[in-house]
């Protein structure tokens, strides 16, 4: 595989990983109550168990979901722009843009969820991580030597 080829597979790779962060973010947004049902068995090992809440933490809860949905889902958008542009052109700026905003979420939301009890949410985040940091290590000598 040459070099050229090698960064094609990778940055289809990160679009792909993007259109994941995208796809969960509307789905967060549109399917709140799928979403919520989701994480509680996650985390609770019963879909159900949320709905025992009181009905105003379920409607916060909720809430809470449909924005961090939408937030993901600008993320992804402006990810997938720093994508298409800088980082297929193979501009060091590119890489950087995305390599810091993932690592500016991971930290602090995998901490806060290890702290609060919540290390599924953890587990969940290196997985999102994982599809990003793996084509990055593979094209950082790339960007780097440019």
């Amino acid at each position: 595989m040459n070099k050229t080829t090698n960064l094609n597979f990778w940055w289809r790779w990160l679009v792909a990983a993007d259109i994941i962060v995208i796809v969960f973010g509307t789905a967060q947004s549109l399917l709140p109550n799928l979403v919520r049902q989701g994480f509680s068995l996650m985390v609770f090992g019963s879909a159900t168990y949320m709905e025992s809440f009181p009905p105003d933490a379920i409607r916060y809860i909720t809430l809470a979901h449909a924005i961090m949905g939408a937030v993901m889902i600008g993320w992804g958008i402006s990810m997938m722009y720093t994508l298409f542009t800088q980082f297929r052109s193979g501009e060091w700026t590119g890489w950087v843009s995305i390599a810091i905003a993932m690592t500016l979420w991971f930290i602090p939301d995998t901490i806060m969820s290890i702290a609060t009890g919540f290390w599924q949410n953890a587990v969940l985040n290196v997985g999102f991580i994982l599809m990003f940091a793996i084509p990055l290590a593979a094209t950082y000598k790339s960007f780097r030597a440019k």
